[in-house]
């Protein structure tokens, strides 16, 4: 079941999201610390005001009279009253309770602190409490007890007589509304402003990617040169060395396909040329009625060879643009290369056997020399080097396919040896190279056998040498006699040997089969 095509993503939109995304979510969380900070804002004036007040009627206690002496005192002056009617916006309570707790004045409905709160003479404390159902803010302190009342204050510590005053929340309530509504509406227009101005600067900063995607598009079709890193910011430039380094490796891929059409087109002017020539000579001579059969022969043999090496031209470029293709993934399967030696060996002895050539197999018998492989492509490499060497080595010479096995089991080492005159060292590495032909010989070819057995080495993963067949001072081998060509030439190939399984065993060694014309 195959997954669903991967939705495009915009690098623009991502980045806003990540950067909107905490904007929004810290908002609502400003909002709410900005509540908390007003209501403390709120209560500190208010009270500071309120603790004031208590302190106030605190100063109106009076010691018990002589009639009742353990009884407090409580007269309310005339300003302390008017300080109690003084605020038109919340209603205030007052409570005074005496050393043992009872009501002395004020509001009966104001709760007491908690019974395990530790009294502290003098200190002004704030709790919050509910008075008639409303919530209030309740300033308290507690007070030395009179003389009397000593002996009683001697035996309870926490008896000491209690002044409360309790204040309504209309103020402060209305002051951190005021507090908040200072603070969040004027967010209310900032955050607009805010993703506007984050939409403008990430706008403001990708837009280099879209002056380097301008520039690419307004380039030629032909212009593979590479982009200048230092008009692309810092972090676009990892990627645009990816993009150098691209166009370099399809530079140079265009330009051997061009190389390598030019050369084909030139490669095929040739018997293309012949073709039409002698057709042309062949026509002339029927028309002119002074056609001889001899002439007639030898024109048709001539026209044969050339399309012979016409056909053999389009099929190794055919050869070279497959063993070139790295885009097609090479199928690599076990094959026996003995097999595969032997099997060419044979197709190529009536050709050796016309040249009065030695064409032998040296190696062990088919089955065995097992490697990793693509069996066409060895078959193109094997058939390009027993071809090359029928055509350099002379009449009365010897060509030879050995396959050697590695004792240890590593390597598969595969060799095609001639006796003809050799390649000298500085031509070596060019006769790898497409269309070039080694200087000095007469031989017919397109140049591209060799190129073709370098290409397929290389996708094999095989090691490709090329040196002298025989040394200097070395005995001819056998067969050659006064047809010996010079040092020849010995081209090694080695594989990678495929690992055999436990039960099959490898053939004695010193085993050799050979095939001979």
């Amino acid at each position: 079941m195959t997954s669903p095509p991967r939705e495009q993503r915009s690098l623009f939109g991502e980045i806003l999201d990540w950067m909107l995304a905490p904007l929004l979510l810290l908002w609502p969380m400003s909002v709410a610390l900005t509540w908390l900070v007003a209501q403390n804002i709120a209560n500190r004036p208010y009270d500071r005001a309120l603790g004031e007040t208590a302190r106030v009627l605190a100063q109106q206690v009076l010691p018990p009279a002589q009639d009742a002496p353990a009884r407090l005192r409580f007269q309310l002056s005339t300003p302390a009253a008017d300080l109690l009617r003084a605020d038109e916006a919340d209603e205030v309570y007052y409570q005074v309770l005496g050393t043992r707790g009872e009501f002395v004045s004020g509001d009966r409905d104001i709760p007491v602190p908690p019974e395990d709160e530790k009294p502290v003479v003098g200190e002004i404390r704030f709790r919050d409490e509910f008075v008639h159902g409303e919530p209030v803010r309740v300033a308290y302190l507690w007070l030395d007890g009179p003389p009397v009342a000593q002996a009683t204050a001697s035996r309870d510590a926490a008896a000491r007589p209690l002044v409360q005053v309790a204040e309504t929340l209309g103020k402060r309530s209305k002051l951190a509304t005021e507090i908040i509504k200072g603070v969040i509406l004027p967010q209310f227009v900032i955050l607009p402003i805010a993703v506007l101005l984050v939409w403008l600067a990430l706008a403001r900063g990708i837009s280099p990617l879209n002056e380097l995607q301008q520039r690419i598009r307004a380039r030629a079709a032909d212009d593979l040169s590479p982009i200048d890193e230092r008009e692309a910011p810092e972090e676009v430039a990892p990627l645009v060395r990816g993009i150098n380094d691209l166009l370099g490796r399809l530079d140079r891929s265009i330009s051997t396909q061009k190389r390598f059409l030019a050369d084909a087109a030139h490669q095929m002017k040739t018997p293309l040329a012949g073709l039409r020539m002698q057709a042309e000579l062949a026509q002339r001579e029927i028309e002119a009625g002074t056609a001889d059969p001899h002439h007639l022969a030898a024109s048709l043999q001539q026209i044969a060879r050339s399309s012979q090496r016409a056909a053999r031209m389009v099929n190794q470029l055919l050869a070279m643009a497959r063993t070139e293709d790295a885009s097609q993934r090479l199928q690599l399967e076990p094959l026996c290369l003995a097999s595969l030696a032997t099997e060419t060996v044979r197709d190529f002895v009536p050709r050796a056997m016309d040249k009065r050539i030695d064409l032998g197999y040296e190696g062990p018998d088919p089955g065995s020399a097992m490697v990793m492989g693509q069996p066409i492509l060895l078959r193109e490499l094997l058939g390009n080097l027993v071809d090359n060497a029928l055509q350099y080595t002379p009449a009365g010479g010897t060509v030879t396919v050995r396959v050697v096995s590695d004792p240890f089991g590593q390597v598969v080492v595969l060799q095609v040896e001639d006796s003809g005159p050799g390649i000298p060292p500085a031509e070596r590495d060019l006769v790898f190279q497409p269309f070039y032909r080694a200087l000095g010989t007469n031989v017919d070819g397109s140049g591209l056998g060799l190129a073709i057995v370098s290409e397929i080495a290389r996708r094999h993963g095989a090691e490709l040498t090329l040196e002298d067949a025989r040394g200097p001072g070395t005995n001819a081998p056998a067969g050659a006699g006064a047809h010996d060509g010079g040092p020849g030439a010995r081209f090694t190939l080695r594989f990678a040997a495929l690992v055999q399984h436990a039960d099959s065993s490898p053939p004695p060694a010193g085993d050799t089969h050979e095939v001979h014309p």
